[in-house]
């Protein structure tokens, strides 16, 4: 199935107060916090063998990608919000 339709609700909110693309980005920020935590849980029981306070290496490595992507979304959510906000100090009409 497809994501716009599991998660038409969230969609239609974030998009009605943000605006489509920032709405759409902000809703996948919540997927892939939604895919971080169950990556953690199941970190709980597949630790590494070298170090069985850390989760196994491939697991980190998920993680780590799953963190990286929810700061690329942050930050093109940011520049969006800045531009915004700037063409309306300029008095240009931008589309929200």
């Amino acid at each position: 199935m497809s994501v716009f339709w599991d998660r038409k609700d969230e969609l239609e909110k974030y998009e009605f107060m943000m605006g489509t693309e920032r709405g759409r980005l902000a809703v996948s920020l919540d997927v892939l916090t939604d895919a971080l935590a169950l990556v953690g849980q199941h970190g709980v029981y597949c630790v590494s063998n070298r170090n069985p306070s850390k989760p196994a290496l491939d697991l980190q490595a998920v993680m780590q990608g799953i963190n990286d992507a929810k700061e690329l979304i942050g930050s093109a959510m940011e520049e969006m919000r800045k531009r915004r906000d700037a063409e309306r100090a300029s008095g240009g009409d931008a589309a929200v």
